[in-house]
């Protein structure tokens, strides 16, 4: 079995260590150069040939800067698309675009984003050659008879007009100046640029600076931008980031009609988006920000279930221990647990903004998922639960402790993630590391300067500081942000027994409908009009809640016969028109 020696040089400090990967390395004291210290940077270099693959480095490591990772047969050098140098990432494969829509679904760190820069020709794939400069020739040349062959001729003859979604739109506003409409407009190739801006919701929004639009509002003017442009091939990276339920749908259409004659690659983790936006799917696995590996390309439904399942039949490869199953549990019977608290009719108001909920009782040990567009009102609702905003009207009855994650993060602390959670003390404990910290993948980042996390780090980190304080409710304003599949439903899980193992209540904030089926007992549902008013329902059902929900959008749900997970029916199909006759958008038992 050959092996990667992968070295984090964000967290490598030789500085503040005493060297111990070299001095306790059996190579080394062999006399072995298994290990040496770069002159330029002043970090160990680990030697692959050379490495027997103790992992005493990986244990001694301080900061836990060092993995050493066994690789199968089949990954072989030859086989490396690109390499970030000696001792870091490694792609394995490469994607070729279909008509259609292609997927590429996998954990973050795995390459999907590198992919993408390597087919938008913004990065020259150096097929593990670090002494000399990416040429061209020698990806073509690698790629000899295949359809990546012809691609890259293409590319290198600019014959092929690749268009790209980044993923970060945030810095948007840094990059891009003026007003919405005035860049919309010059940058319009295609002469839709009153359809897009309606189907994306965007007129009130033509006459803004880029400097004054949300998240969500940015990652609109991206798609329709891309969209406008005329292209030869789309690459979306993470489209419905920051988007509602509503305009999760309403972009996928766009981008769909986008690849009726055109060429689309989509990265999405949100599994019913990807359901509904794909064609067929590219699955990766490995080891994030170690290496990655593409697959052969699967249809949609087959895709998605074999990344669930964890088993990769063709290839013959396990990438996951245990299989992810979306198991149909019985309606909560509240009869049977105490109430935590009540509320009556809850009235907000903010400037211009109205807000009316209606009372309801809620009960420990159970999970609330709180659906509904964004600017309507949800946070608001939470905040006035938390005591943060103090509702015009409307009582809140019980003696309860409350725990608030925010759905904006705050990134200006400064210190460890260790220092963060230090204040709170269940995270000494036993219980704390094995049901919250593993589960969230934190070992390996309390060491980590908090400004230094990125998205999904920093998600997972507030989750954990929420759920790790002494409450009776626990408001968490959307969990799945930034996070990938797996972490998602890590996230769900952590909650959810938090739930039972305290006997608390969770409210959850969240756009994505398919970690909201996995967690929830109940439903709140709000809608209304964005920036004007919102009215939320009392806690329904959940049959009850999902479909007030699914009928406000238009979609209706199936459960897949093998994984039980929820599809949306194709708009239109006989199903889809059965459901919506009965009333049923939320399943129909078969």
């Amino acid at each position: 079995m050959s092996r990667l020696a992968i070295l984090d040089y964000d967290r490598c400090q030789p500085r503040r260590c005493s060297m111990e990967c070299m001095k306790y390395c059996p190579g080394v004291r062999m006399e072995e150069e298994t290990i040496v210290i770069d002159e330029d940077t002043g970090k160990p270099v680990i030697s692959e040939q050379l490495c027997s693959g103790c992992g005493i480095c990986t244990k001694r490591c301080p900061f836990g800067s060092i993995k050493i990772i066994g690789l199968p047969e089949e990954l072989s050098d030859d086989k490396i698309i690109h390499s970030y140098g000696q001792n870091r990432f490694r792609l394995y494969g490469l994607i070729s675009p279909r008509n259609g829509v292609t997927g590429i679904l996998g954990p973050n760190g795995v390459g999907k984003s590198t992919i993408i820069k390597i087919l938008n020709g913004e990065l020259l794939p150096n097929l593990n050659d670090l002494e000399n400069p990416s040429n061209i020739e020698n990806v073509i040349k690698h790629f000899s008879g295949t359809e990546l062959q012809n691609y890259f001729e293409k590319l290198k003859e600019k014959s092929i007009k690749p268009i790209h979604k980044p993923q970060y739109v945030d810095v948007l506003p840094k990059v891009v100046k003026g007003k919405v409409g005035d860049m919309l407009k010059k940058v319009d190739e295609t002469g839709k640029f009153d359809e897009l801006t309606k189907e994306l919701e965007l007129t009130n929004l033509l006459n803004r600076e880029f400097t004054q639009l949300s998240g969500g509002e940015l990652q609109r003017v991206a798609i329709a931008a891309a969209c406008l442009r005329d292209g030869s091939i789309y690459y979306f990276d993470e489209p419905t980031s920051w988007l509602d339920v509503k305009q999760r749908f309403s972009a996928a259409k766009v981008i769909r009609k986008v690849s009726e004659d055109k060429k689309v690659v989509a990265v999405e983790h949100d599994l019913i988006v990807l359901d509904y936006l794909s064609d067929n799917i590219h699955i990766m696995y490995g080891v994030p920000s170690a290496y990655g590996v593409v697959t052969h390309p699967r249809g949609t439904r087959v895709g998605i279930n074999a990344y669930l399942d964890g088993f990769l039949k063709e290839e013959n490869i396990r990438f996951r221990k245990n299989s992810i199953i979306f198991e149909k549990r019985p309606p909560a019977d509240n009869s049977n647990r105490p109430m935590l608290l009540d509320y009556t009719d809850i009235n907000v108001n903010l400037g211009d903004f109205k807000l009316n909920v209606e009372g309801g009782e809620i009960y420990q040990g159970e999970v609330v998922g709180i659906l509904g567009p964004n600017g309507i009102g949800k946070t608001t609702f939470v905040k006035a639960l938390a005591g943060v905003i103090k509702p015009n009207a409307g009582e809140i009855n019980g003696d309860i402790k409350v725990a608030y994650k925010p759905q904006y993060i705050l990134t200006d602390f400064d210190g460890t993630v260790e220092d963060l959670l230090m204040d709170i003390t269940a995270i000494h404990t036993s219980f704390y590391k094995s049901e919250i910290v593993k589960p969230l993948a934190l070992e390996n980042l309390m060491e980590s300067n908090v400004k230094d996390l990125s998205g999904g780090e920093l998600q997972r980190v507030s989750i954990a500081a929420c759920l790790s304080h002494d409450a009776d409710l626990y408001l968490i304003d959307e969990p799945s942000a930034f996070l990938d599949v797996e972490q998602r439903l890590n996230a769900s899980r952590v909650i959810r027994r938090m739930a039972d193992e305290k006997d608390a209540a969770m409210f959850v904030v969240d756009h994505d409908i398919l970690f909201q089926d996995y967690i929830s007992d109940r439903f709140i549902v709000f809608n209304g009009e964005a920036g004007m008013n919102g009215q939320g329902s009392a806690p329904l059902k959940k049959r009850d809640g999902a479909n007030k929900f699914l009928k406000q959008m238009g979609i209706t749900f199936r459960r897949d016969p093998e994984t039980g997970r929820p599809r949306v029916n194709k708009e239109g199909s006989q199903r889809d028109l059965h459901q919506k006759e009965i009333g049923e958008y939320y399943y129909v038992d078969e």
